[in-house]
């Protein structure tokens, strides 16, 4: 019997950072509509206080993926900007 695993949003990170991205697709990467809808549901729950140990382990991991993906965004448009200003120095 086969069993249905859903992607998290690690998963997504890992596969969209395994096909090697350029600078401009890691700076416009977004989470599936799929997990953006889940992460929704996730702050309301928590919001009412009614998170089980389980969904707020997954919302902790979907914090950590979103802090993560925010640095390496910026590093990337930093990147970006001082290799625009070596061109044009």
């Amino acid at each position: 019997m086969a069993t249905l695993r859903t992607s998290t949003i690690t998963d997504e990170v890992l596969d969209f950072l395994a096909t090697n991205p350029t600078p401009q697709q890691i700076i416009e990467f977004r989470a599936s509509d799929i997990l953006q809808e889940r992460l929704r549901y996730l702050l309301e729950q928590n919001r009412e206080g009614v998170l089980t140990p389980q969904e707020s382990s997954e919302l902790d991991e979907m914090q950590h993926m979103n802090h993560f993906m925010a640095m390496l965004k910026a590093r990337v448009r930093i990147k970006m900007m001082e290799e625009q200003n070596e061109l044009h120095s």
